[in-house]
């Protein structure tokens, strides 16, 4: 229950990142779930080995390096999935700091609220 309101919730957020930032548009509801299913598996799979190969850049620059890590990330989804555009790596960036927070917000109310009673 908790893994598909949480999904359902990361498609609803990426729909409000299209709609917060022009520079990401979502197609609709459906390449939303779509993308965040995408989006969620590279994550898991491709993300800790970009963090893997670019500790040295990411230690020197005091994580900040990071960012750029979750921005390609973000790009690398949107060129898998048909139902998410990113006009560029700029776009990504702030679009992947956008989604961020906004699953900060998510897990935030997923775990205080709903299923910490």
């Amino acid at each position: 229950m908790k893994l598909i309101l949480k999904w359902l919730l990361s498609a609803a957020a990426l729909l409000a990142v299209a709609y917060l930032y022009s520079g990401v548009v979502v197609t609709s509801f459906t390449g939303a779930l779509i993308a965040a299913a995408v989006l969620g598996a590279l994550n898991i799979v491709l993300r800790p080995i970009l963090v893997l190969l670019t500790l040295p850049v990411t230690l020197v620059t005091l994580g900040l390096f990071l960012f750029v890590v979750n921005a390609l990330v973000f790009w690398a989804a949107a060129s898998l999935v048909s139902g998410l555009n990113v006009s560029g790596f700029g776009a990504a960036l702030i679009g992947s700091l956008i989604y961020s927070a906004l699953q900060l917000a998510i897990d935030f109310v997923l775990e205080r609220l709903l299923f910490n009673q």
